[in-house]
């Protein structure tokens, strides 16, 4: 029995080391090579010696979008698809510009938490925490919120004037998951009954909202 306490505690510890974060970097960086056909967790590296500064710039975020759609905001995301230098460096960030009273819709974003700056304007931003309780403020130009890693969360453009943020995550590839296009527009889609049942709506309501948010063709 004293020799099992200690050998459980090394096993532990080493359990949860491994599972705690990603591991260091081996190497100085691994530029993603996006059209490499091995699938891995992250992607493969370049040839060091076709990489350049390109690898490590993108100018798309340098000027404001325009959020011509029927929410009124626009993200565009900075991330290992758009700076391939990103891979393995657990880090990326978003441009979002806002229409007045544009919406950015309440979503998730599984693998990473958030920072909002604000460049311009007003919003009202939240989230929800597992117990249901919504935790919101108002911000302005120069002002800062987080969303914590998971949490259900949205911003709304408060002001009669465009908005826009920067948005920074601890991930290359957060993910995004919009709650209303998860469930009303998924393929194959939730059946109608689960989605009745579960927003307490009638079938034609489901089918009238999966139209509604059913990806453009």
């Amino acid at each position: 029995m004293g020799a099992f306490v200690p050998l459980f505690l090394t096993y532990f510890a080493l359990v949860l080391g491994a599972a705690r974060a990603d591991p260091d970097l081996l190497q100085d960086l691994c530029v993603a090579d996006l059209s490499s056909g091995v699938k891995v967790n992250g992607f493969p590296c370049k040839n060091p010696s076709n990489i350049g500064a390109d690898d490590f710039f993108f100018a798309g975020a340098a000027k404001p979008g325009f959020p011509n759609n029927t929410v009124g905001s626009l993200v565009t995301a900075v991330n290992v698809e758009k700076i391939p230098g990103l891979n393995t460096l657990g880090v990326s960030l978003s441009r979002i510009d806002y229409a007045p009273g544009g919406v950015n819709p309440p979503h998730t974003h599984p693998r990473a938490s958030e920072i909002i700056f604000v460049l311009e304007g007003e919003l009202e931003v939240g989230f929800i925490t597992t117990f249901n309780v919504l935790i919101s403020k108002w911000i302005t130009k120069g002002e800062i919120f987080v969303f914590p890693k998971g949490l259900v969360h949205f911003q709304k453009n408060v002001g009669t004037t465009p908005a826009a943020v920067i948005t920074v995550f601890n991930c290359q590839f957060p993910g995004t998951q919009s709650i209303a296009a998860t469930l009303f527009a998924a393929s194959p889609s939730v059946p109608d009954d689960v989605l009745s049942k579960a927003f307490q709506m009638g079938t034609k309501e489901v089918q009238k909202t999966k139209s509604k948010l059913a990806p453009k063709k």
